[in-house]
């Protein structure tokens, strides 16, 4: 009997704990203090501390009464006597803030239309910083004997410099499994033996991450990017904050990133910022900016320009060099101001082409922005070039084709160029993200996504001569990662040909060759039209082999599937009904000669999850 009773206690805890919804993402109490419990800092790294007490009028948390107004708060190095805050950190004591928000304890809730509300007492310490390594204990005392601890570790800077320079290279969405298949398609097997290995094979260190956010298993691109650049875990859809409860998207409490640790610490250090997505979007701007809303795409373009305003923070005058797409962010609007003319004006060369960026001085900032959304795939650019007509995206906002486009490749060589003129004594920091692994494996473009990280593979390699040639290659840190990953998998091949012929779903299917009858890969094989490719460059000779690819991702929409390269342009695998309330069903225009596979997503969503 006791063995079930701590077994059903066990079930209990996880059960609660693993749910669609939280009153509070790092607050399981109804005392909160953000950062919250298990969080690391290095020594002197600037944050905000949040502070809350909620109060819930409904639901299975109901309790009677306001929330606490007179609720304390103390800071204790592990071992000595605790100290009020404002002493600790010599402060004023802030003002006292209130509001209320709403939330669903579970899916029955929200069906029914019936939240759950909040009332909250808070306050707001604005950048603080502990200097003493070592385990410190913070305290939030409320409701009179309840308490909230937070154990807090903070971690010492050695001394020396290892590095005077760091590339990272980070492949968004990229898996193992990924990286398995762009092989496969673009490095020749004899045997079972590769005649030629990635970039990535050659590195001499291999380490694994744990993507999850704060709060949930599956993390997007906003939280994993603030983990990496920061060494804060916080919730989706956050950019270098703890998410409050309030509904400002900037009231929230910030942390310091590495751009800003670095160039505060070394103030004539230089930072570089290089994207294949919009320059807007949650990877590249985890280097600037600070809100609980990823989506707040004109304040990420203002914390590139200027920094932060709002309240005292980390001196910050952008970086040396940012290159990348999304120009409608830049472009005067209602909404946003003329970013090219702000930029200039600082003193930014301004790039809207491969020949602009390519002729731009190193020994200037430089911004460069080569077309409007995310930048077209390495697929179109050099495949499949008749894609890229009749899109109205070029950067100037004139409404003609961008044309003359760079790649990950050649964005990345100059961006070094620029950093290694202006501070080749102090050091610098670049950060290159292949942003479209991620974009195309949403879509199910598996073919776009390999395309995408065997650019980025290239890049590698082509930066690890470059610094070579500049004689800074011994004085780097390079680092390749992914921000998160996708269920993707290879399970075999596919005879596409005897797919086509084939006049119902379930002969199609037999098309597929598994385990002894998958076979090798067909896109390393050279034949008519094959693609050539200068020396130490690897990508397929043929991106449609009669023989492909059978692979996929385990959260996906309702589809149609033929495992063939998508040569009129990326992938659309399903379309909303006409009546919103009815979701996605495949397209009917996609993937036409091959068979239904019934989706595993929710039927509002038209795409994978993870962003």
């Amino acid at each position: 009997m006791r063995a079930f009773s701590i077994s059903a206690l066990a079930c209990f805890v996880l059960c609660t704990a693993a749910q669609t919804f939280q009153r509070l993402g790092g607050c399981p109490d109804l005392g909160c203090i953000f950062p919250p419990d298990q969080v690391d800092f290095l020594a002197g790294q600037y944050f905000d501390i949040r502070l809350e007490v909620h109060s819930p009028v409904n639901g299975s948390e109901a309790r009677v009464g306001e929330p606490d107004e007179n609720f304390t708060f103390t800071i204790a190095k592990k071992g000595k006597k605790p100290v009020p805050a404002t002493l600790y950190f010599n402060l004023d004591e802030p003002k006292l803030e209130r509001w209320n928000f709403t939330w669903y304890e579970d899916l029955f809730a929200q069906d029914a239309s019936k939240p759950s509300l909040v009332n909250v007492t808070s306050k707001i310490y604005r950048r603080v910083a502990l200097y003493e390594p070592g385990e410190y204990e913070a305290t939030l005392s409320y409701y009179g004997e309840q308490r909230t601890v937070a154990n807090w570790l903070v971690r010492d800077l050695p001394p020396k410099r290892r590095a005077k320079n760091v590339v990272m290279f980070i492949g968004d969405g990229m898996t193992t499994n990924m990286i398995t298949a762009a092989r496969l398609i673009a490095h020749r097997s004899v045997n079972g033996k590769y005649m030629t290995k990635m970039a990535l094979d050659k590195f001499p260190v291999l380490g694994h991450q744990m993507t999850h956010s704060m709060d949930s298993f599956i993390t997007d691109s906003a939280n994993s990017a603030t983990a990496l650049y920061s060494g804060h875990k916080t919730t989706v859809n956050a950019l270098n904050v703890y998410v409050d409860s309030s509904s400002d998207p900037f009231d929230d409490p910030r942390f310091e990133t590495i751009s800003e640790v670095f160039r505060r610490r070394y103030p004539n250090s230089g930072v570089g910022i290089v994207s294949t997505a919009f320059l807007a979007d949650a990877t590249p701007a985890g280097l600037a900016a600070h809100t609980s809303n990823r989506g707040e795409y004109d304040h990420v373009i203002g914390a590139y320009y200027e920094g932060l305003k709002d309240h005292e923070w980390t001196d910050w005058d952008g970086p040396d060099v940012l290159l990348g797409g999304g120009a409608e962010d830049f472009l005067e609007s209602e909404k946003t101001r003329d970013y090219y003319k702000l930029f200039a004006e600082k003193g930014y060369n301004i790039a809207w082409n491969n020949t602009a960026l390519d002729s731009a001085p190193d020994n200037e900032k430089l911004l460069g922005v080569f077309q409007k959304s995310n930048l077209a795939t390495w697929l179109d650019r050099n495949v499949y070039q008749a894609n890229l007509l009749n899109q109205s995206n070029y950067p100037d906002g004139s409404g003609r084709d961008a044309e003359d486009l760079p790649g990950l490749r050649d964005m990345t060589l100059k961006a070094i160029d620029v950093l290694d003129k202006r501070h080749k004594k102090d050091g610098w920091f670049l950060m290159s993200e292949a942003a479209s692994i991620d974009k195309q494996m949403h879509t199910l473009d598996y073919d776009r996504a390999l395309g995408e990280l065997l650019e980025l593979d290239d890049t590698i390699r082509a930066t690890i001569e470059k610094l070579e040639r500049l004689g800074q290659l011994e004085d780097t840190l390079i680092v390749v990662t992914a921000d998160h990953g996708h269920g993707f998998d290879v399970t075999g091949s596919v005879d596409t040909k005897y797919m086509d012929a084939q006049d119902n779903d379930r002969s199609k299917r037999n098309a597929v060759g598994y385990y002894g009858k998958s076979g090798l890969s067909q896109y390393t094989v050279a034949g008519p039209n094959s693609l050539q490719y200068s020396e130490g460059v690897h990508f397929p000779a043929r991106w449609d082999p009669r023989y492909t690819l059978h692979s996929g991702v385990t959260a996906f929409p309702d589809r149609r599937e033929n495992y063939q390269v998508h040569s009129e342009g990326p992938r659309t695998p399903a379309e909303a009904a006409d009546n919103e309330k009815n979701g996605y069903f495949a397209s009917y225009k996609d993937a036409v000669t091959g068979f239904v596979v019934n989706g595993t997503l929710p039927l509002d969503k038209g795409e994978g999850s993870t962003r």
